[in-house]
């Protein structure tokens, strides 16, 4: 039934116990596994204090290695129980729109992914990429906490 599992990652502990579902999950349905991580470019602010200058191309850079890092080690457990796996890297100011195209290009048949499970005021206002890619798909999406 589900041949291609789109699974987002962005590297943190809770990432990285669903990543061991959605392995199991693949196993399960002899599927192919496309784990997606994005950078978001640099939070650039022009009213930042004068006082502190970073580095944009270094903190791109940075997120980048660590993004790729995640991959690297998704892909490892991947082979390591016979999963076929392709792993991408993207950088993006928006990443559930990333995580939806990413599903249409590689023609997944569900996105598994974890959710932060923000609550009250933090939800409504700093959002969930898990609720923007809901609200963005025609896919089964698979919320894992």
């Amino acid at each position: 039934m589900f041949n291609t599992i789109l699974f987002p990652t962005d590297g943190s502990p809770l990432s990285d116990k669903a990543a061991e579902t959605a392995l199991a999950f693949a196993q399960l349905n002899k599927a192919k596994l496309v784990a997606i991580s994005v950078v978001q470019p640099f939070p650039f602010s022009p009213m930042a204090d004068g006082g502190i200058v970073l580095d944009a191309s270094l903190y791109e850079q940075q997120m980048q290695e660590a993004s790729q890092r995640a991959i690297d080690k998704i892909g490892a457990a991947a082979r390591a129980v016979g999963v076929p796996f392709e792993g991408v890297v993207a950088v993006s100011p928006s990443p559930h729109d990333e995580i939806v195209s990413a599903a249409q290009t590689y023609h997944c048949d569900i996105i598994l992914m974890a959710s932060h499970g923000r609550k009250g005021l933090n939800k409504l206002f700093v959002g969930s990429e898990t609720q923007k890619v809901l609200a963005h798909t025609q896919l089964p999406v698979m919320v894992l906490r």
